[in-house]
């Protein structure tokens, strides 16, 4: 391939192809109509969701010279309270969702590798969420609208890890340890420019600066507890993905079938052992997973009676200005805390998303270094939280 191909290729995986970012936004519209306020049981609730996804991707992209993949990108999660994440029960399970349960619910989309995820919470409770979870909701709602505004060209990953901590000290909650906001290419879920959500002596990542023309999953959560999540049983984990940079010659048969099947069906996205030949999934992915050919996604927990809220969004750096092309309403909130005397969190708040587009000559592409200039948000224009 020549080197004028090679560049061609390249822009067509970036948000400089129009039809790029097309498919970013079939993919995020696909999944923000698939969040619904759950009272069920959650097996049915994560079957339902994945199920979402298949049915409306299979309804795009059906009249095109080539085939493009398309689905899941990353199976329906029902996390309830101190659950912290990535709770997607087998089909055996018999948990259901009760009342004042707090729920997160996490899932992705992909339209031809071009992957939208999406993360919100919602307490199941008719009226204003009041007291401590008002609290952990508004600071992962209003730390995630602060990510947004810093999440710009020429902005570093630390100026949002930074700035998120701060948020969540002023509700009185803490950011979660050991949460990631990736970059996303195409077919990629977790890119290797990443942002931290807490940096500390055992966890650190690679200073990176934002780029235009970059999409990222940017994933914030919050507690009312430590912050320290921890893995309770591993028999809870059912989401893993194909490690694609490993191979073993597997010796059970029951391994070798297991494996045979994920490759086939799943050889980049992560996936749900729901989706296996159920009698030797569990046997099977044992041998794969204690030889590193599998990824896992652990449930961890918070200690009981803390509550954990998760927002995640997927935003496209566009010249524009960072566009979030993944939401959902938020319920009413009335915290005890507020942070309306707080001026730093109320300058990021007035950023704005939008780039001023400076007058005279040609426009460039976005370089490392050179900090988009942010719009002030109009006033009034803030919903970060409703208080």
């Amino acid at each position: 391939m020549s080197s004028d191909d090679e560049v061609r290729e390249e822009k067509e995986l970036d948000l400089s192809s129009s039809d790029v970012v097309t498919k970013y936004k079939d993919a995020a519209d696909i999944i923000n109509m698939s969040l619904c306020k759950p009272k069920a049981k959650i097996v049915d609730i994560c079957e339902k969701g994945d199920s979402y996804i298949r049915e409306q991707t299979g309804n795009i992209y059906k009249n095109v010279k080539r085939k493009i993949e398309r689905g899941v990108a990353f199976p329906t999660c029902v996390s309830v309270n101190n659950t912290v994440c990535h709770f997607s029960p087998l089909a055996t399970d018999e948990a259901v969702l009760e009342e004042n349960d707090m729920v997160k619910i996490d899932m992705g989309c992909h339209i031809d590798g071009f992957i939208a995820v999406v993360a919100h919470t919602h307490v199941i409770h008719d009226g204003a969420v009041t007291g401590k979870a008002a609290d952990v909701l508004a600071a992962a709602n209003t730390a995630a609208e602060v990510a947004l505004r810093l999440v710009r060209p020429g902005k570093k990953n630390k100026d949002v890890t930074e700035a998120i901590q701060k948020v969540a000290a002023a509700y009185d909650c803490k950011i979660v340890e050991g949460v990631l906001s990736h970059q996303l290419k195409q077919f990629v879920i977790d890119g290797n420019k990443v942002v931290l959500s807490v940096s500390n002596a055992d966890t650190k990542v690679d200073d990176a600066e934002f780029e235009e023309n970059e999409v990222y999953a940017i994933d914030i959560v919050t507690s009312t507890g430590e912050g320290k999540p921890k893995l309770l049983d591993e028999k809870q984990t059912t989401i893993y993905k194909r490690a694609v940079d490993k191979n073993y010659h597997l010796k059970m048969k029951a391994s070798r079938f297991i494996f045979s099947e994920i490759s086939q069906k799943f050889p980049i996205m992560p996936f749900t052992a729901r989706a296996l030949e159920e009698k030797r999934a569990r046997l099977g992915l044992v041998e794969c997973m204690n030889h590193e050919l599998l990824q896992p996604y652990p449930v961890l927990h918070e200690k009981p009676g803390d509550l954990v809220a998760h927002i995640k969004f997927t935003v496209l750096l566009l010249p524009s200005g960072s566009q979030r092309v993944t939401s959902h309403s938020l319920q009413e909130l009335q915290p005890t805390k507020s942070i309306e005397d707080n001026a730093e969190i109320k300058a990021w708040l007035a950023l704005g998303t939008k780039t001023k587009k400076k007058s005279g000559g040609k426009k460039k592409k976005g370089k490392k270094g050179d900090a988009a200039e942010a719009v002030p948000m109009e006033e009034g224009s803030n919903d970060a939280n409703k208080e």
